[in-house]
């Protein structure tokens, strides 16, 4: 009797994913070896760029670039992480802009262009509140996790030694992104605030007139471990349901509760199930995604869900 295949795979630290890792949850006629990448925007690169593991999280973003460019990859629509993005364009105190179009016309940080938060909240401010993207100039400090990516000319980059939170701090930016999108954490003694005071309503309602739930990861596998194993898609999307179920009774039974849990557990009030897979429940956040990436340039119109995703169901 033949060995199993061995397979490398790089995951996040998500409790969706943690009894695949300890062993509790096994893929069927797999043996999975976890390698661990820090940071994972390293593991993102490596596999966008050179198809680095057999199976990788990956930006969703990232993805789209990657495929856009080439990569011998496929993602299956097992999505990793979910945070809506109305939240997360941030202001300096007195900042004259009241709504997203007052951003026409201003510089606006984001680390990388193609980062999912920015595409995200990009789509929302353009498709939901008339926000022309073009007039706005972006400013970013790091490089595409994709190279050689043809971006718009309203991209630019921040000059050479000037990191985007020292330049929102000196007043060269009108906005920017928070966190590790862009300009990080307000340092002592600066306030910033939400482009969006309150954007858990706003998220909501776009939410039940859409059903579109961001997705932040997505699970992409090497095209030539695909040929060479036709039924693994079913077999890691099975194994990903099982891991997922373990973690969601815990949530919700309080077992586990850290701050990422109770996220979840709220999120599950507004959504369902807070972490679906599958084709037929990402279907509108993918189209939306793919919509979004198409508009903002970095996605050729011609490519669809069916070129770009695998539906491990069929």
């Amino acid at each position: 009797m033949s060995a199993e295949p061995a397979l490398n795979i790089v995951l996040g630290a998500h409790g969706q994913v943690a009894a695949l890792k300890d062993g509790r949850v096994r893929v069927d006629g797999v043996t999975l070896n976890f390698l661990q990448v820090k940071p994972m925007t390293d593991a993102y690169r490596r596999m966008a760029r050179d198809a680095a593991f057999d199976i990788s999280e990956l930006a969703p973003t990232t993805y789209l670039a990657a495929k856009a460019k080439g990569a011998p990859i496929t993602a299956l629509p097992i999505p990793m992480t979910r945070r809506f993005r109305h939240a997360g364009m941030m202001l300096p105190e007195n900042s004259p802009i009241r709504e997203p179009r007052n951003l026409e016309g201003k510089k606006v940080g984001v680390r990388a262009y193609t980062v999912t938060a920015g595409v995200w909240t990009r789509g929302v401010l353009q498709n939901e509140f008339g926000l022309d993207i073009s007039k706005v100039t972006w400013v970013v400090d790091d490089e595409e996790h994709v190279l050689g990516l043809d971006l718009p000319s309203n991209v630019v980059q921040a000059p050479r030694g000037r990191s985007l939170a020292q330049m929102f701090v000196d007043g060269e930016l009108d906005a920017g992104f928070a966190g590790i999108a862009g300009i990080g954490t307000a340092p002592e003694g600066r306030v910033y605030h939400d482009l969006f005071p309150d954007p858990k309503p706003l998220e909501a309602a776009w939410f039940k007139k859409t059903g579109i739930y961001p997705i932040h990861g997505v699970i992409a596998v090497r095209n030539d471990v695909l040929d060479k194993h036709p039924s693994l898609p079913k077999r890691l999307y099975d194994a990903f349901v099982a891991a997922k179920k373990l973690y969601l009774d815990a949530i919700m039974s309080g077992a586990a509760d850290d701050e990422e849990d109770k996220r979840y557990r709220k999120l599950a009030d507004l959504v369902g199930d807070p972490l679906p897979y599958g084709m037929a429940d990402n279907r509108a956040s993918l189209d939306a995604l793919v919509q979004f990436a198409q508009q903002q340039g970095f996605l050729p119109a011609r490519y669809t869900i069916s070129d770009l995703f695998l539906d491990p169901l069929q």
